[in-house]
């Protein structure tokens, strides 16, 4: 098999895959997409199409989550996110391939256990809307850097105590307005390349019919039953990860 069907296999699966999670929970596409991408495609061509995926599909399930929209929770995570952007897109012109695979597998591994480890996580209410756009600086870089915007201020949110439809609607909001702020960025900065256009002819179908099932499934499991099944996955994913890149690191 040719390296370029394997690549176009790759990406089929890690949308699919990443389609399927975002329509149960509403994002993480570019988590679970990059931990199937990041050992098929190059970070130059996996980010670009995480943000693609993870915008696709933060409007496919817009309706959803509008309701719980708070503009004064949810301003000074967009207003960190927009300054971090930058600094996410200058890192993926700068990060070599191992480095890649090994922030995604630390990410997705320390995300996932600290989240498991929790029966009941604390509730923070110090530093106000400071500590808020700091979060948010965090999910912009993360989101310049591969579409992964999504998950410091999901575990941000739980932690301060805000309510589901809350949550929801900062989610929604932070991850539209950051990934259209990525995509931009990459415009201009020459990383929307011609193969970066024809893979997305892939990822557009390949995760819009797992994620409208993942949605109606959503419905018929318990929240708490989903999100550790999720979490387990991405923890398992992010550790494989970490083996790679020590295995490239060590040049074997």
């Amino acid at each position: 098999m040719s390296d370029v069907m394997l690549a176009a296999l790759a990406v089929i699966a890690g949308a699919a895959a990443g389609g399927f999670v975002q329509g149960m929970s509403g994002f993480a596409f570019g988590l679970v997409a990059l931990s199937i991408w990041a050992w098929a495609l190059p970070p130059q061509t996996a980010a670009p199409l995480a943000v693609f995926g993870a915008l696709l599909g933060q409007i496919f399930s817009f309706a959803s989550f509008r309701k719980g929209f708070d503009f004064q929770k949810i301003w000074p995570l967009v207003a960190g996110g927009a300054l971090g952007v930058p600094f996410g897109v200058f890192l993926l012109h700068n990060v070599n391939p191992v480095a890649f695979k090994l922030l995604i597998g630390v990410v997705l591994s320390l995300y996932s256990a600290f989240l498991l480890a929790l029966r009941a996580p604390p509730i923070i209410r110090a530093g106000g809307r400071s500590a808020d756009a700091a979060v948010g600086w965090v999910g912009g870089v993360l989101g310049g850097l591969g579409g992964m915007a999504g998950f410091a201020p999901a575990l941000w949110t739980t932690l301060r105590g805000w309510k589901p439809e809350v949550r929801r609607g900062a989610m929604q909001a932070f991850n539209i307005a950051m990934h259209t702020l990525t995509l931009s960025a990459y415009a201009t900065t020459g990383a929307l390349s011609a193969n970066v256009f024809r893979l997305t002819l892939l990822v557009a179908p390949a995760m819009l019919i797992p994620a409208y099932f993942g949605a109606r499934l959503t419905r018929r499991i318990s929240e708490r039953a989903f999100t550790r099944l999720v979490l387990g996955l991405l923890l398992a994913s992010g550790l494989a990860l970490l083996y790679g890149a020590g295995r490239g690191m060590m040049g074997r």
